[in-house]
């Protein structure tokens, strides 16, 4: 088996076509076309079933997917961080990440960073549910992942390096909104904006309703924390967010609820830190804060 091989295996199980794998990887067709042959033969069977208009993997195919995709990454990896050190960190940083943190944790360390190593790209890997962020790092999707702490046990490098806080938010006229902190249960009767089942949040606004003793009263239902903000500053219902994605000119209130509702962020990875990576996690390290006494922390 050879680099190539594998190279030409996962450009086909991605773009469903030889055609579009073909010029993915810089090739002819009948070229990749030979560079598949020699791969089955050498297994001694089928990796792909071939359709009329399109390829679909065998079982054999799926199996040896997620082990090929490991293996050109660790070699491009391998490559990126041989020229980071070379070339004084250049090239290209992949973070895999939750959607509500890509647009509320992120940006400021992305900043600080791009100030120390304007030679280095970052490309992001944006994910709905904690679940699907961790399988995607398992098969080597990106350099590390931040994240919620995975549950699931983990045999790479993991490290927390902060935490984000949820706070509700409800319009600018809501009584509460006088008061410097609420508990949950101040809100147990009022209509929530909740999440989409397949989002990440949805499971925390759960939990901590139901360690609140309620299930929230829902209005409607949204796959964006972002979206959960705007919709609950119109009045439709309290919203349950990170409090980092707040918009600070939107009219609305946020209130802090007691105990601080909190979820530790990690970054992890399947190998060991590349030098560029470790750069990146160094700059999380710096601004990690303390956690707020007594605070809550939510495992979700």
């Amino acid at each position: 088996m050879t680099l190539r091989q594998f190279e030409c295996f996962v450009a086909v199980a991605e773009e469903g076509s030889f055609t579009r794998a073909a010029r993915r990887v810089g090739i002819s067709q009948p070229s990749l076309s030979q560079h598949i042959r020699g791969l089955e033969a050498e297994l001694g069977g089928l990796l792909f079933d071939r359709l009329p208009r399109s390829v679909s993997l065998t079982p054999a195919g799926r199996t040896l997917l997620p082990e090929a995709r490991v293996a050109v990454r660790a070699v491009e990896r391998g490559w990126q961080n041989a020229r980071s050190v070379l070339a004084l960190e250049a090239g290209e940083l992949e973070i895999a990440t939750v959607l509500s943190l890509a647009v509320g944790l992120l940006p400021r360390h992305i900043r600080v960073w791009h100030e120390r190593h304007p030679n280095v790209a970052i490309r992001l890997h944006e994910f709905r549910h904690r679940v699907l962020l961790e399988d995607a790092v398992e098969q080597g999707v990106a350099d590390f992942a931040l994240g919620p702490r995975p549950v699931r046990r983990w045999d790479g490098p993991l490290e927390v390096v902060g935490w984000e806080e949820f706070v509700l938010v409800s319009p600018s006229s809501e009584p509460l909104a006088r008061r410097r902190s609420i508990t949950l249960d101040d809100v147990r009767d009022r209509d929530w904006v909740l999440y989409h089942p397949d989002h990440g949040l949805a499971g925390v606004v759960e939990e901590v309703c139901r360690q609140a003793g309620f299930r929230p009263r829902g209005t409607v239902r949204t796959s964006q924390a972002e979206g959960a903000v705007r919709l609950a500053a119109a009045g439709l219902g309290i919203a349950l967010v990170p409090d980092n994605i707040v918009l600070r000119e939107l009219d609305c209130a946020v209130l802090r609820v007691e105990p601080h509702l909190v979820r530790e962020v990690a970054v992890y990875a399947r190998a060991p830190w590349s030098p560029t990576a470790e750069a990146f996690v160094e700059v999380l390290r710096a601004e990690a804060r303390p956690l707020p006494p007594g605070a809550q922390i939510v495992h979700l």
